[in-house]
Formats: structure tokens, C-alpha cells, sequence
């Protein structure tokens, strides 16, 4: 088998590298004083800074460059770990021409943040750097001035506001190095005092809910001196006239209490305790979480009527369904105390019967069972009836619940003339 000769070579001969294969030297230093010469020539006319910006792109290459060309333009120069300005080169490290250099005023930082609009808008691909390095750069508060760390919770709300970058960037606030010096929670209050001032307390809530901070609000404060209170919560940011907050973090909280009280009746359900027992155990969790009897009411017979298997056939699930309510009539009664529970828990019922259609013609059944083991009266009966039952199915259930109503209404009658006789 013949071997293929190798390729004669020219001793001392060099190759050539094309132009496309050649890969440039990161040289982010370099980078840096190039837009420092720029940004030092533009000065404070902003106008200046935005055609520099501009013309500047293709030439300095800020695909490359894009994260260190966004901490020039809020630091005025390179950011080393804990914000400090790195001071590497011959040349200035650092340029007035910047955020931190230039707004000293709400004025002054709105008018930068139209650098930045113009900057993203010529070069789309900035926006995604600019997201990831602003979840960087809120790690560096400590390294930053006071006045620093205003302009750059004002400029972040700014931001937040119009959707420049997203409201999960918050979430790197909360650190340990930063919550415990106080500066997380002073930095988030300056954050939303801007936005609530621009644009209205709607985006404060909105921009908290999307945040993802809902569970976390809390741990913006140092776990020392009881500052992890809901007192203190309330007192901190009631002072700086953000109302919203509050109340958001307590309708959050009642929502995750609900959830728990919702848990602890399924598994109780589950496990086959007996009414009695639950009632005792879930009236003890209603009290601490300060979940309503009408929240609870229908979170029981959520949880009843999810707790077997029904079944198929319409003439047989009647049966079924009794049986099985028959069972926690002392629980629905515990919790049907009065009249506002009786009646949602009576709509509750129809909405039910009404979304599972094999129960329709159950519904009267369930009402006469629930009046019998006295979890709802004759009073709400009548009451939901004439003026507060729900729309859905009403044709159906109004003439199911006729008869019963009829003879309601007709007992009513003959206990007022017994009285009368009495008297």
C-alpha cells in the first residue's frame, strides 16, 4: 500500500494570517480612554455627549465594550468589585462628564437619562448589557457617596418606569453587606419615592408585585434592634409616604395566610380527622392569621368537595354527595355563624352545582340537608333567594328551590300568626 509523500515545506517562510481570523486584544483600559477623551471634550452639554455617543459606536466597538461603556457613563469610569474606580493606565482614570458628575438634581438626572434613551436606541444591543450590569452595579452601593447612591435610585426608578430594565434588577439589593449597614432599604425607599413621584402609586405596587420581593419586603431591614417588625415596616414606609407598600405587603400576606389555613384544612380532610377535631385546630389558625369566616367558609367546602372521587353516573352521585356532606355538617356550621358566611357560602354552592353540571340537580338537596343541620337558616334562604343569588344557572335553581321557598315563606307566616295568638 502506498504512503501519500508529505508536503514539501519552505524553511523560514511565514504564513499569513487573514484579517478576519485575527482576533483583537480585549483591552478594556484602551476602551476607557478613548470615551474619556470624548466624554471629557463634550463636558456638561449633554447634547455634545449623545453625538459623540453616537458616531463613536462602530469605531470603539461597543459589542465588546457595551458593560464597561455603561459604568463609564453612571461612574464616569471602570468599576472594580465594591465600586471603586479602577485606576489602571497612564491617563485619567475617571471623567466628570458622567451621572455621578453631573446630576445633582432630579432635573439633571431625567436630562441624563435621555443620554441613555438615545444610546439604546441607536444601539439596541446595549439594552440587554445594560440590564446585567445594573443587577452588578446595585451591589456596589457602599462604595458610592451619598448623593451617588440618590441620583442612582432615582435614575434606577426612571428606568423602572419606563421598562428599561427590569423590576427583578431589585432583587440584588437584597444582600447581607448591604441590609446590614441600612443601605438596601434606604436605596429600594429612594427608589420608590421617585416612582411613586413620576409616575403615581399604581407602578409602586405594580413594580413590587413584579419584583418578585412580595416574601422578601421584609428583609430589606437589618435583623437587629427589632427593625424586622411590621411595626417598624408600617412606621418606615408610612414616613416616606408610601402607603401602598403597606397595604400590598399585608393583602400579600393575608393571601399566603389563606393558603397555609387552605393546607391545614385538606390535610386534615385527608387524614380523616373528625369534624371536631378540625373545627378546634382551624379555629385557632383563622384567629392568629386573621383569615375572615367568609375566606374560611369557602376554603372548607372547596376542600370537602375535592376530597373524593364522584361519581359518573348523575342518579347515584346524589347519594354520594349527601353522604359525604352529611359528614362535616359540623364543620360548615362552625363556620357559618352568621349571615354574610350563610350567604356566600349558599352562592358558593350554586356556583358549584352550576361549573359541575352532573350536580345541577343536587343543588336543592344540598341547601335542604345544610338548613336541616342548621349551617344555613331560613332567613339567608329566603334572603338569597329573592336578592342575592348569583346569576349562573338561576333559571335551574330558582325553580328547584320553588317548592322549599314557598313552604319557608308559608311557616314564616303561620309562626307570625301563632305570635299574634300568643299575645
Amino acid at each position: 500500500m502506498s504512503q501519500k509523500a508529505p508536503l514539501p515545506s519552505l524553511t523560514g517562510h511565514r504564513l499569513k494570517t487573514r484579517k478576519r481570523d485575527e482576533k483583537k486584544q480585549y483591552d478594556p483600559t484602551g476602551f476607557r480612554d478613548a470615551i474619556l477623551v470624548g466624554l471629557d471634550a463634550a463636558g456638561d452639554d449633554l447634547e455634545a455627549v449623545s453625538k459623540f455617543l453616537d458616531v463613536s459606536g462602530s469605531k470603539l466597538d461597543y459589542r465588546r465594550y457595551g458593560v464597561n461603556l455603561i459604568e463609564i457613563l453612571i461612574a464616569g469610569g471602570l468599576l472594580a468589585p465594591g465600586g471603586i474606580i479602577l485606576q489602571e493606565g497612564e491617563n485619567a482614570s475617571r471623567t466628570k462628564t458622567c451621572l455621578f458628575g453631573l446630576a445633582d438634581s432630579l432635573e439633571k438626572v431625567k436630562a441624563f437619562e435621555q443620554v441613555f434613551i438615545k444610546l439604546m436606541r441607536r444601539y439596541k444591543y446595549l439594552e440587554k448589557m445594560h440590564e446585567e450590569e445594573m443587577s452588578k452595579i446595585l451591589v456596589y452601593l457602599k462604595g458610592f457617596t451619598d448623593q451617588e447612591r440618590l441620583c442612582l435610585a432615582q435614575i434606577t426608578a426612571l428606568w423602572l418606569g419606563s421598562g428599561q430594565i427590569p423590576a427583578t434588577t431589585l432583587r440584588t439589593l437584597v444582600n447581607e453587606h448591604q441590609v446590614k449597614d441600612g443601605l438596601a432599604i434606604n436605596f429600594f425607599l429612594d427608589v420608590l419615592v421617585t416612582l411613586k413621584a413620576e409616575k403615581g402609586g399604581a407602578a409602586v405596587s405594580t413594580i413590587v408585585k413584579k419584583s418578585g420581593l412580595e416574601s422578601k419586603l421584609i428583609e430589606f431591614f437589618p435583623p437587629t434592634n427589632q427593625q424586622q417588625t411590621e411595626e417598624n415596616f408600617a412606621k418606615v414606609f408610612n414616613e416616606r409616604n408610601l402607603g401602598e407598600v403597606v397595604s400590598y405587603r399585608k393583602h400579600h400576606a393575608a393571601a399566603e395566610y389563606k393558603n397555609l389555613v387552605l393546607k391545614m384544612i385538606k390535610d386534615s380532610i385527608d387524614e380523616k380527622r373528625t369534624p371536631k377535631e378540625i373545627v378546634i385546630e382551624l379555629k385557632d389558625e383563622v384567629l392568629k392569621h386573621d383569615v375572615s369566616e367568609q375566606d374560611t367558609i369557602v376554603m372548607i367546602w372547596n376542600c370537602v368537595m375535592s376530597a373524593i372521587e364522584w361519581n359518573k353516573k348523575e342518579d347515584l352521585l346524589q347519594d354520594q354527595a349527601l353522604r359525604h356532606l352529611k359528614q362535616y355538617t359540623t364543620l360548615f356550621s362552625a363556620f357559618s355563624t352568621n349571615f354574610k358566611s350563610e350567604l356566600i357560602l349558599l352562592n358558593k354552592i350554586q356556583e358549584y352545582c352550576y361549573d359541575n353540571m352532573n350536580f345541577l340537580k343536587t343543588f336543592n338537596k344540598i341547601v335542604l340537608l345544610f338548613y336541616k343541620t342548621d349551617v344555613v337558616s331560613e332567613d339567608a334562604i329566603l334572603k338569597w333567594y329573592k336578592e342575592t343569588h348569583s346569576a349562573r344557572g338561576w333559571s335551574v335553581f330558582m325553580d328547584q328551590m320553588k317548592k322549599f321557598v314557598e313552604w319557608l315563606e308559608h311557616a314564616e307566616e303561620e309562626s307570625d300568626e301563632d305570635d299574634e295568638d300568643d299575645d
